[in-house]
């Protein structure tokens, strides 16, 4: 209503051009990778990006001769696998942080959190180790597994938030009526929690998409994510910036598609989150 009341002028130039000013700032990146990927190579290095002119054939060429469907289907069995994992431990350790007390129950949240402070390259040694005990290099699990071991954590967190805000009567009035303490999780707590499970699973699912350290550690041969791939067509002596465009724009749609169809999901799970009551 304040706004209403500003002046045209005012408002343009509190409000309409700062906005401008950052979207702009943010969404100008994108739009010179987009022109980089569209400008034929001969006039890429003469002239610049340019609409003018434009072809998809840095784009034919990504799937035709390096390869790029078979990393994104690497990448989605990945980043799919991750949720799956992810959201199975994170919601019944969740459930049981919410709903049961027991001893070192803080310490074990703590610990939680504070995995989260340690960078990634610290875990590298071990889980390359374990991996290849367990003969799981290059393998899809090794980077499910690794990818979970990020995910998890603050996924916990988020989910005890959530049912933390469930009144326990329901489960109580759920097992009065016959059902079983899974029972009781499955057919009253998860369909409350579903905006909070979309928030989450958005977060393991982009988490595990944009990943690289691990996917290179980890895989590289016979499993490449996009992430490893798109750094493969950076050489020595030269950049192939019509291809690496053309992949970073075809590697950031399936999140952004992803973020678009759940938006209004994601954005009440992110909200309810952040309320108790």
């Amino acid at each position: 209503m304040r706004l209403r009341k500003l002046p045209l002028w005012r408002r343009i130039l509190t409000v309409d051009l700062p906005m401008l000013a950052i979207l702009a700032f943010t969404l100008g990146p994108y739009a010179w990778m987009f022109l980089t990927s569209v400008t034929p190579e001969a006039r890429l290095f003469t002239e610049g990006p340019s609409i003018l002119g434009a072809t998809f054939e840095n784009y034919a060429r990504l799937f035709r001769t390096v390869g790029f469907g078979r990393n994104l289907l690497d990448s989605l069995i990945v980043a799919g696998g991750t949720v799956v994992v992810g959201l199975s431990l994170s919601i019944t350790a969740a459930y049981s942080f919410s709903r049961f007390e027991f001893r070192a129950k803080r310490l074990l949240m703590m610990q939680f959190l504070l995995i989260n402070m340690f960078p990634l390259v610290l875990l590298i040694l071990p889980l390359f180790v374990l991996m290849r005990v367990l003969g799981l290099l290059d393998t899809h699990a090794a980077l499910i597994i690794a990818n979970s071991t990020i995910a998890i954590p603050f996924s916990v967190w988020m989910m005890v938030s959530y049912m933390n805000g469930i009144p326990r009567s329901l489960d109580e009035a759920a097992m009065t009526d016959g059902c079983s303490r899974l029972g009781a999780l499955r057919r009253v707590i998860l369909p409350l929690c579903a905006p909070g499970i979309v928030a989450t699973g958005i977060y393991i699912f982009i988490t595990a998409w944009n990943e690289y350290l691990y996917a290179l550690t980890l895989g590289g041969r016979n499993v490449r994510t996009i992430t490893v791939a798109v750094q493969t067509l950076i050489g020595e002596y030269e950049v192939q910036w019509g291809l690496l465009t053309a992949g970073g724009i075809i590697g950031a749609m399936p999140a952004t598609v992803l973020f678009l169809l759940v938006q209004k999901r994601l954005i009440s799970g992110l909200t309810q989150g952040a309320v108790k009551g």
